[in-house]
């Protein structure tokens, strides 16, 4: 069973598990980053569907393995703690992309409306160092709820759930760091310096945001269900906001559409496995 081949490896201390997991997310959001070195040109419809399937495996695991074992571990199995959660995850998002503007404006310099205001931001062509930090800044804020996630879901002091969430974002931080590593590129950063840059702000924040997360539930075992639906509400609006549109502009909707009904399924087939 992959459960107990893990705690033989790291032990029960849902901290350290967290801290495997949060390396485990971090390194894999590294490798799909430094695909570029390989698969130097990958076409946009590749991207899409890449993109659309780390939906789809997002969307699943934050019902499988966060909304619904959040409403089981609330005394007398009430959901409110955990919608609550969700709709204050949903809310931190939103306020955050008022001020750090959109991730996809930053890639392709299409502005929308409720983004920040692109009048007080460097355009990427302008300033280099400048629209690199900016640019770090915005896809960090966007990841951090994947390494609460997984912080949270062994944190719970369920291991299955746990691994089901590191396995689940660290599979879909592949598609996802190959995207954004060659959006950077396209912008005019330097093909070994964004892999780097990757490599060092998936490390500096997925990891303690794991540690994090389980400490936090640790501690305070009444703020799971909140924990849960908080992360759960933060990855959900990162799906509808910033991914789905994303991947839905360049006429290829149909080949997204089918990558995230396939991530849906990889999801669901890992979360039976891992609780077998």
């Amino acid at each position: 069973m992959v459960e107990a081949q893990f705690v033989d490896l790291v032990g029960t201390d849902p901290i350290v598990q967290s801290l495997v997991g949060g390396i485990v997310i971090a390194a894999l959001n590294l490798l799909g980053a430094s695909l570029v070195f390989v698969w130097r040109d990958p076409s946009e419809w590749a991207l899409d569907g890449a993109l659309g399937f780390a939906a789809g495996i997002m969307l699943a695991a934050s019902f499988t393995s966060l909304i619904l074992p959040g409403i089981e571990a609330t005394p007398g199995g009430s959901p409110l703690p955990v919608l609550a959660g969700v709709l204050l995850g949903a809310l931190f998002l939103d306020r955050a992309d008022s001020i750090v503007p959109h991730v996809h404006y930053l890639l392709t310099g299409r502005q929308r409306a409720d983004a920040a205001n692109p009048a007080e931001q460097l355009p990427i062509s302008e300033e280099r160092l400048a629209s690199l930090v900016l640019f770090v800044f915005a896809i960090t804020l966007h990841n951090m709820p994947e390494g609460l996630a997984v912080g949270v879901g062994f944190g719970s002091g369920d291991v299955s759930n746990g691994l089901a969430l590191m396995i689940a974002i660290g599979v879909q931080n592949i598609p996802e760091g190959l995207a954004v590593s060659v959006a950077a590129i396209n912008a005019g950063l330097d093909r070994r310096l964004y892999a780097v840059v990757a490599g060092v702000r998936a490390g500096l924040v997925e990891i303690p945001l794991c540690v994090f997360g389980a400490f936090a539930v640790a501690v305070a075992s009444g703020l799971l269900p909140y924990a849960m639906g908080f992360a759960a509400g933060a990855m959900l609006f990162v799906i509808s906001d910033e991914i789905v549109p994303e991947t839905h502009v360049r006429g290829n909707e149909r080949v997204a559409t089918l990558g995230t009904m396939l991530g849906v399924v990889v999801m669901l087939y890992l979360d039976v496995v891992l609780a077998a």
